[in-house]
């Protein structure tokens, strides 16, 4: 699949953010001192500040490995599909060994969507922000949707196989997620950092004014367990929130063909022009 390959180095002054001609492309902007606290921001042409919607992406990789260069191509089709969308694809601190446990991730994540909002005059862009991650980062887009409403309510989640209860992910794991790689990450078991496993929960959060949600999740995960996301989905519905959960048969962890893809961003596309006005 296809990658970005344009990036502003040299804008003119109608290329820069604010601009409401051309689309502009920032790569790895700062938003906190680390060298991991990088996004790349897609403004597109033609934004206002009253219509441009926001979907910022967080990747995956068990809290501890992985990279925002693994989103390109998502990048491409977002851009391809929802055209009108301004796209922040951001990196974050990974956890290694003893150094960036949780809650670091979710400080991050909370940084990054602090620092897109403190912007909003700048790069033109509205206050509607959707949030869209795969496995760890889709756990980390439901963890600041559901928890968080300063400085803004998140109108939508797009949650890719994403853990949603860090206790049941020690306590019941997926065939190749052993409770040792979640205790690695929050630094101890569900017995020593009961709270910390709690407050590091999506499912500990969802209530009445949670976030709509879009729920992918392969039958066939060795990663994250169908019970994870369908907990979500039930949470949810309890609460009178708007969701879809999409269960996809014989499907692992992403490791999905083009069609089943397609499908996925097809309904994306549709949950987020629905829910995200």
């Amino acid at each position: 699949m296809a990658t970005v390959s344009f990036f502003c180095n040299s804008c003119t002054d109608d290329d820069m953010p604010g601009s409401d001609i051309n689309a502009v492309i920032l790569p790895d902007v700062a938003y906190g001192a680390d060298p991991l606290q990088k996004a790349d921001i897609y403004l597109p042409a033609n934004r206002t500040a009253a219509i441009t919607k926001v979907v910022i992406m967080i990747h995956g990789g068990a809290w501890s490995v992985g990279d925002k260069t693994e989103f390109n191509a998502f990048v491409d089709t977002l851009k391809r599909r929802m055209p009108d969308y301004a796209v922040i694809n951001i990196n974050y601190r990974l956890a290694d060994g003893s150094n960036n446990l949780f809650p670091t991730q979710e400080n991050d994540v909370k940084a990054a969507v602090e620092f897109i909002y403190s912007k909003r005059d700048e790069y033109n862009i509205s206050d509607k922000f959707v949030l869209l991650g795969a496995s760890a980062g889709a756990h980390l887009a439901m963890l600041q949707a559901y928890k968080y409403s300063d400085p803004v309510k998140i109108k939508a989640v797009v949650d890719f196989f994403g853990p949603s209860d860090m206790t049941a992910m020690y306590n019941d794991p997926a065939p190749f997620a052993p409770p040792s790689s979640i205790a690695g990450v929050v630094g101890g078991t569900p017995a020593t950092h009961a709270s910390l496993y709690q407050s590091s929960s999506p499912i500990t959060f969802i209530n009445a004014q949670s976030s709509p949600t879009i729920v992918f999740q392969g039958d066939a995960d060795p990663l994250v367990q169908v019970s994870q996301s369908a907990a979500v989905r039930d949470k949810l519905t309890t609460a009178g929130i708007v969701n879809q959960f999409v269960l996809y048969p014989n499907g692992g962890h992403g490791d999905w063909n083009a069609a089943t893809f397609s499908d996925a961003f097809d309904k994306t596309q549709a949950f987020l022009q629905a829910t995200v006005q």
